[in-house]
Order: C-alpha cells, then structure tokens, then sequence
C-alpha cells in the first residue's frame, strides 16, 4: 500500500476559494504549513501558524515575486527519496525540511489571454514557481501529494477528513495524473498563445473538460466529447446528448449562425445536412415552411432556430417527435409546451465564440486547416451572364449559397422566396447531386419555376445549368474557376438564365 502520514505542507496558491477548511483541517492535524505572499498572509488572518518560505530558504522573494520558491531547500524538501538513505543524510547536512504536501493554483494565463489584456499583462500571468512546484511534486509522487488546481480542493478536503491526513499510493498517483494534466494543459495554452503570431508546424490541443457518452458513432465504438458544452449551451430539458446528436447540433449551429441578426429563420438538420430551411417574418411561418421542405427526413431531426421560440411554433414542433431543440430563448409558454415530451432536449445557445479551425484524424496523424470563415455576400457576385439576376433572384442566391456552404459535397441546393426547396448532398457527381434535387423538390410538389440554383464548387460542363433550365431554375450562384466556364456562360446566355460567380469554393467534405 505504501501509506504515507502527511506531516509537512507547501501551500502556494492563486485562488483562495475553498482553501480555507484545508488549511484549518491541516492545523487540526498538526501539519506544518509552509507559505509565501499572497497565501502566507491568507492563513495567518485565519489565525493559523504559519513558515514562511524565506525563513526555510533564509532568501526573500526577488524581482517583483518572480522569485519566491525557486530554491534547493524547497525543491529538495519536495524531491528528496524517502526510503533514500543518501537523499535522507543530504536533508539532514543542507536543513532541509521534508515536504509531504504541495497544495498549487496557478496564474489564471488563459482567462487572462481571454480578457483581452496586454501583452505584458499575460506574460506576467505565466507561473513559474507553481509549475514547477507542480512537476516536482508529482513525480515523487511515491512520496508527495499534489494537489494542482483550486478544482480538486474539495476531493483533498475529503481525503484528509476520511483518512485523517494519511495517504495511499493510489490516492498520491491520481492526483499525480491531475497535475501532470493540469501542467501540459497549461503549457500547450502558453504555446498555443505565442504560436499565434506564428506557424509553427506543430499541433496543441488540449481540453481539460471532457464528458463519457454512452458510446460513439455506434453502439460499439466508446465515445467522449471534450469541450465545455456548458459555456456553448443551457440545458432545459432532456435526455444526455448522444454522439451522433452532438455532431448534428454542431452543423445545425454553424449553419445558423450564417443567419445571426436577420429575420426570423428555421433549419431542421438531419446527418449533418438541412433537410428543411425557411426565413420568414415570423418564426412560426418560418418552422411550418421549413419543414414543408422535407416532412419525412425531419423526424428525429435537430431543429434550429434564430430567435426566440414562441407559443406557436412550439405548439406545431410538439406535433413532430424531433432530438433536440435549439433556440436563442424560448417564451415560458413555448417551454411548457416543449418540455411535454420527456426526452426532448432543449438547448439555448449562448453567445460564444466558436474554434477558427477544424480538426479532424487523418491516416497516422490529423487535418488542420482554417474553418470556412468566407460568407458569400452580393459584393462578391460578378455577373457573367447577359441575363442579370433580379433583387429577389439575388436574395435567394446568397440564401442558397449560406445552405451550400453547410451541405455535404458534391451538393446542389434548390431555393426559392428563401425557402429550401431541396437539396442534393453527398454525391460523387455535380449532376447527380441536381438531379437528386430535383427529383426530391418534385416529391414534395415545390414548383421549381423561378427558383434558384447554388453550387459547391464549379461546372466543368455544361449539363448542371442546362437540367436545371429544363426544371425550371432562373438563376445560378457557383464559385466558376473552371477552364470551361464559357460553355455553361454561353448556355445560360442562349436561354436567358441569369449566373453569377463568387470566386470562392465551399467544399465540404
């Protein structure tokens, strides 16, 4: 077992919330407390003895603080063997006191880099001792306890109350893992901080807040999600989010937020894609168009909304068994009405800023590339055809073009009077992608005439904007880019469609 009786403690810490029935359990069980600044002065108003560090160093705190517990009397009291006799005699000749406890909280750098500080600001927030105080005390983990982070000061407190300062291995090597967690945390953030200047060819990810899922894609592969979901979402009802549901809620909120600040607009999402999209100047007539789009698909759908739900458009949804619910609020009539089904999330989305790349496993190692950031907006259209769109042509055009961009490639999607009419997603050519489209519009009875066409990337040929013309189709938005871009001008130009280039490709793979 290799228990261990803590008889001396470190304590040096940045936050002081929760420390201090520690502190006063540690007296009770006669444990020498060691401490410097900020800390030491904590627990002497508590009433509580207390060494400070420089009369074991018999050095003071130098250069403004930068200097308080970088010394050989405190490293080795903390990395010294104890079953050591070598390490024992050289404790006994250099007076330097054992150490069986180091208690840390670091600099908060990353809340400060999030607060917009100044440069000096954060580079003052890198902790030095405590990092250090940190790697040494876990790996003599055999010996010390480390206890790294103001989030693990309720377990310790449990510990010591349960086994009255006494210590398993066990006990020692688990919070040896939260330390070394908590100090390659914080290190990839101070890289990842410097290297934003930078393109340093080199991969830091790291997410200290993780959740177990029942399981992953299937019901045989485990699954984790990291990421603190709590920040990005308040959850209101509801069963646990599946993997598969947090891949949905993902694509339906970046989808959405294409549509922030403008009127009232509804997505149903199904496998990453919209099967149904409407803006409308209620959210109510928004929803019940938005799943005219694809009635079928939207069962067990994730359903988006811009704005606030209201009591309407929670009465129609109650009628659709859908997973999840998002919205920026929900009226407290509309939540009534919703909660109604007991495993139906509800989510409110906060405003957060969401990760400027995306990562994905790739092979032997991973994918990192900048998100698609670009919103095509009418200052990016060029005409390339005699025909010009008309004002409500090109509203639609920038509406198809927000779907294509969130819409699996190869895709075509199909819209009119801002409404999704249909989409073609996935497929391994442009045409199929159409007449996928085309064929599904046609299922569900939308009339195609006067509507409109948005493409992924470019028409190596002419055959996309030629089915489409014979469907019905007026006007075109593609990237253009291809070698043979005159065909399908000239095409559209023989026939009086109307065709635009953005000059920017939305693959999405």
């Amino acid at each position: 077992m290799n228990n261990k009786t803590i008889s001396s403690a470190l304590i040096s810490v940045f936050s002081k919330d929760g420390l201090e029935p520690i502190v006063k359990k540690l007296n009770d069980l006669n444990i020498t407390i060691y401490s410097t600044g900020g800390t030491e002065k904590f627990i002497k108003d508590l009433g509580i003895d207390v060494v400070p560090v420089e009369e074991v160093t018999s050095y003071p705190s130098i250069l403004g603080g930068r200097v308080k517990t970088l010394h050989p009397k405190v490293f080795g009291g903390i990395l010294n063997r104890q079953d050591h006799d070598g390490d024992a005699t050289e404790l006994a000749e250099f007076e330097i006191p054992q150490i069986d406890l180091v208690i840390v909280d670091l600099y908060p750098f990353e809340r400060t880099v999030a607060s917009g500080a100044s440069n000096q600001d954060i580079i003052e927030k890198i902790d030095i001792g405590g990092i250090s105080l940190i790697r040494a005390a876990a790996k003599n983990y055999a010996d010390v306890t480390c206890v790294s982070s103001v989030e693990d000061y309720s377990e310790f407190l449990k510990l010591l109350e349960t086994k009255q300062g006494e210590t398993s291995e066990e006990d020692r090597k688990l919070f040896a893992a939260k330390a070394f967690n908590v100090s390659s945390h914080y290190d990839s953030a101070i890289f990842n901080y410097f290297n934003s200047k930078h393109d340093i060819a080199a991969l830091k990810i790291s997410e200290t807040k993780g959740k177990v899922l029942r399981y992953g894609e299937n019901p045989h592969q485990k699954g984790f999600f990291f990421g603190d979901f709590a920040a990005m979402f308040t959850k209101l009802h509801g069963k646990d989010l599946s993997y598969n549901n947090l891949l949905d809620v993902d694509a339906a909120v970046n989808l959405i937020l294409e549509f922030k600040g403008e009127d009232p607009t509804f997505a149903i999402l199904k496998h990453n894609n919209a099967c149904g999209f409407a803006q409308r100047d209620t959210i109510h007539q928004a929803y019940v168009d938005a799943l005219a789009g694809d009635p079928v698909s939207a069962f067990g759908g994730i359903l988006i909304s811009n704005t606030e739900i209201d009591e309407a458009t929670a009465t129609e949804i109650h009628k659709l068994f859908c997973e999840v619910v998002i919205a920026p609020s929900f009226s407290d009539d509309a939540l009534e009405i919703l909660k109604g089904k007991k495993n139906r999330i509800l989510l409110i989305l906060n405003d957060v800023e969401l990760p400027k790349t995306t990562v994905r496993t790739c092979l032997n190692g991973a994918l990192v590339q900048d998100k698609d950031a670009k919103t095509d907006s009418l200052d990016d259209l060029t005409t390339v055809t005699n025909t010009v769109p008309t004002k409500s042509e090109l509203e639609d055009l920038i509406f198809a073009s927000k779907l294509c961009k969130h819409t699996k490639s190869n895709t075509i999607v199909l819209a009119k009077n801002k409404q999704l009419c249909a989409s073609g997603t996935g497929q391994t050519s442009r045409v199929d992608a159409l007449n996928q489209a085309i064929h599904k519009a046609k299922s569900f009875n939308f009339d195609l005439n006067g509507a409109v066409m948005a493409s992924d990337a470019f028409f190596p040929f002419p055959d996309c904007v030629e089915i489409a013309d014979n469907a019905g189709i007026t006007a075109v938005i593609q990237p253009g880019g291809s070698i043979k871009d005159e065909l399908s001008i000239n095409y559209c130009n023989d026939n009086n469609v109307a065709m635009v280039f953005t000059g920017i490709r939305h693959f999405k793979h």
